[in-house]
């Protein structure tokens, strides 16, 4: 004979409050049932599967429902790749005060309890698109004297900063370029379609400028990774459009040197471009 459960609902927030107020004061008729029909819930379910499965399997773990579908009428699966607000640590954050009550506030509900503040917010994730590279046009008003012809132009605001190209511009466009692989020309018609054009050249340009000024970091690696214990290199062929030879040289092969060296618990990975040895290539 197959065995039926009755399927119960149960509000976690809800729950949490009931036991919340239930430090306070005593619970109500209303409130005690509610406890008791969802603890017998639970052990029912943990009954029905005990003969087949462990209990870390039975029952539902809260890491396992994301933080933003917790309100939602029926709860998200397991997995399905999602996270928690809590793994957006890049997100903008937004406070929102309720609407009608503050802590200290009699509870609307009971009106015998005041209400106070939760430790924990409800949240909600929202994802908005954008252009990797974002342009602003500040618009400068300009005055001319109708008698001398002298013209008057408003000053830039310091949000504006000193240069055209922002050091948080020059990170984005080295970490698509050499964090994913995107090349330049691609990353050129993805802002043109944008409406933010960004010829390839310009981006190159931007990524020589800031390689000097980090080329002692490169210097301090190199020496590091030559401490190494331990040391894996792999070559792969690399096509230049232009590369300046030496006189003398008629070598046409070209090679990328992958070098990854292993100091401790930590690993360093190099990677060399040109017709030589990665030494060679770096003493050049």
């Amino acid at each position: 004979m197959k065995r039926t459960r009755k399927k119960v609902d149960v509000n976690l927030e809800e729950l949490d409050q009931i036991i919340d107020r239930g430090m306070r004061t005593p619970l109500n008729e209303a409130e005690g049932q509610k406890l008791k029909t969802a603890l017998h819930s639970m052990a029912e379910r943990l009954s029905w599967k005990r003969s087949t499965e462990k209990t870390s399997a039975v029952v539902d773990q809260p890491a396992a429902v994301p933080v933003e579908e917790r309100n939602t009428d029926e709860p998200a699966p397991a997995g399905h790749g999602r996270h928690g607000a809590a793994a957006f640590t890049g997100a903008n954050r937004v406070s929102i005060a309720h609407a009608t009550l503050h802590a200290g506030t009699r509870c609307p509900e009971c009106r015998q309890g005041k209400v106070y503040l939760q430790k924990e917010p409800a949240t909600l994730v929202r994802f908005v698109g954008q252009a990797p590279l974002e342009a602003t046009i500040f618009e400068m008003e300009r005055l001319r004297c109708n008698a001398c012809g002298q013209v008057f132009t408003a000053g830039p605001p310091e949000t504006a900063g000193p240069d055209k190209y922002e050091e948080t511009a020059v990170a984005m466009i080295a970490l698509l370029k050499y964090g994913t692989g995107a090349p330049f020309n691609r990353l050129e018609n993805l802002e043109q379609q944008l409406g933010m054009p960004l010829p390839a050249t310009t981006q190159w340009e931007l990524m020589e400028a800031a390689a000097k000024l980090i080329r002692p970091v490169l210097e301090e690696l190199i020496r590091q990774a030559a401490q190494g214990s331990v040391m894996h290199n792999d070559d792969t062929g690399m096509r230049i459009l232009r590369l300046a030879r030496e006189p003398g040289d008629k070598r046409t092969g070209t090679f990328t040197s992958g070098v990854v060296s292993i100091i401790g618990t930590g690993r360093i990975a190099l990677y060399f471009t040109g017709t030589a040895s990665p030494t060679a290539a770096h003493a050049r």
